[in-house]
């Protein structure tokens, strides 16, 4: 959500230009990488109050304080808007901004897990050497625990003040969405429109086990919420025109034409010219390219218009130049390697891809629609379609992706394949409990209902 703008691009004259868009992102297996992008709550550690963007007394205990020390002692490079720090972008990786503080990593494609895994471990150590000091913490939580939506700040970026408007005409819950959640995500490549199709649709109807395997949110303003992923839950409720589980993906006839015409079908929220973003929230991408959007009246699209109206839809995996995993809250170190993990074994080996289909074959479009509801509030203990529950499917996916990772033979310089980045996410299923779980019985035990000591002991 939080991406810097595009390049300008080409004129777009045709809807042969968007579709060509999307099919430019095919490569061959040898190119494949593997990008991870993850969200985490700053908060001042003395008070355990949310960061404002700018530090009242005049120090630099702030989010724009951490960007500019970053800047200054990691060789990150800032990216301003109106004149104050917004982002940081080094060697193909962003650190950006969500819209209540939250700080985003938007990891390099890289070629292994390992990489990957190290990519998290550098940023995280960075950050805490920044934060340490200035008596701030960062926390991997889906949901903020214990903040209100009034604490929340806004961060200085004018795209976000057209969301805010727009997002309370379509859902009760977007503004929470945009300021009190965190997730990671696990951006991944295809080869070519049926391998797309093919990953679209096992990673669409696999996204449910992995909100259950990551649920991570079951706290909403210091006490339990009923959900075990209050930030799955959310997405329930916010802009239903770019939300949810795409049913057409499963259908006869699925291909990047027909992401297209759904793309088009989602109204906008913006144009971006000149430095400066134009409120063109519910207005229709078609009548922009037939020169009569109301906020640019008389003038056409280029490319970076439309790669900026594909970052503002939301279904559970989004497709843009690759393939975006949605669907996990977020976590700590661990679990932030896990994710892509799973996906690159269950998506980037052929036997596995073949086996994650067989498993999901004969699901029905209620099953899917099910699941979604069901997920955020029953976990793992969710009825899994031909029965059971998601506890034994996800032990079956979690086989899978092992032989996927297994297949691919990626090696550290210890000989250690990825395989072992798995067993955080074997262990939740072994003793039948997300982290959510986990954290109410120790919310009820240990910590006698007060969630102080979550900060204390999940900072990073």
């Amino acid at each position: 959500m939080s991406a810097p703008p595009q390049e300008q691009g080409a004129p777009i004259e045709s809807k042969a230009q968007l579709i060509e868009y999307l099919e430019t992102g095919c490569k061959p297996a040898a190119d494949w990488r593997i990008g991870t992008e993850h969200e985490k709550f700053a908060f001042d550690q003395e008070t355990l109050k949310p960061l404002p963007y700018e530090d009242p007394a005049g120090g630099a205990k702030s989010i724009r304080g951490i960007l500019e020390a970053l800047a200054e002692r990691f060789d990150w490079t800032p990216i301003s808007e109106n004149g104050r720090p917004i982002a940081l972008t080094k060697a193909g990786c962003n650190i950006t901004l969500e819209p209540g503080g939250q700080v985003e990593l938007s990891g390099a494609p890289l070629e292994s897990i390992h990489q990957t895994c190290d990519e998290v471990h550098t940023h995280l150590h960075q950050v805490k050497e920044i934060c340490g000091p200035l008596g701030i913490g960062m926390i991997g939580l889906g949901f903020a625990p214990t903040w209100s939506r009034a604490d929340m700040p806004w961060m200085p970026k004018a795209r976000y003040e057209i969301m805010k408007a727009h997002m309370p005409r379509r859902g009760r819950l977007g503004l929470d969405m945009m300021l009190r959640s965190c997730t990671v995500q696990t951006n991944l490549d295809f080869s070519s429109e049926s391998d797309m199709v093919r990953k679209f649709r096992v990673s669409l109807a696999l996204q449910p086990l992995a909100t259950a395997l990551f649920a991570n949110s079951p706290f909403v303003e210091g006490k339990p919420s009923g959900f075990l992923s209050y930030r799955s839950h959310i997405w329930t409720d916010t802009d239903p025109d770019r939300t949810g589980v795409p049913q057409f993906v499963f259908e006869d006839g699925m291909g990047f034409e027909r992401y297209v015409d759904y793309a088009l079908d989602v109204p906008m929220y913006f144009v971006y010219r000149e430095g400066r973003y134009i409120d063109a929230s519910g207005q229709s991408f078609r009548d922009f390219m037939a020169g009569r959007l109301p906020a640019l009246p008389g003038e056409t699209p280029y490319l970076n218009d439309w790669a900026d109206h594909l970052t503002t839809l939301f279904p559970e995996v989004r497709l843009k130049k690759f393939l975006e995993m949605r669907g996990a809250d977020g976590g700590p170190w661990k679990r932030l390697c896990a994710l892509p993990a799973l996906w690159v074994g269950l998506l980037y080996e052929s036997d596995a891809l073949s086996a994650a289909e067989e498993l999901i074959a004969s699901w029905s479009a209620e099953d899917h629609h099910r699941l979604r509801e069901e997920v955020p509030r029953l976990g793992l203990s969710t009825e899994a379609p031909g029965g059971g529950t998601l506890k034994d499917l996800a032990q079956q996916m979690l086989d899978i992706s092992a032989r996927g990772l297994k297949a691919r033979d990626s090696l550290d310089s210890a000989g250690e394949s990825e395989v072992h980045f798995l067993n955080t996410l074997r262990e939740i299923v072994e003793l039948g409990l997300s982290p959510a779980e986990r954290k109410l019985e120790t919310y009820r035990g240990r910590w006698k209902g007060d969630l102080a000591p979550l900060f204390r002991e999940f900072e990073y």
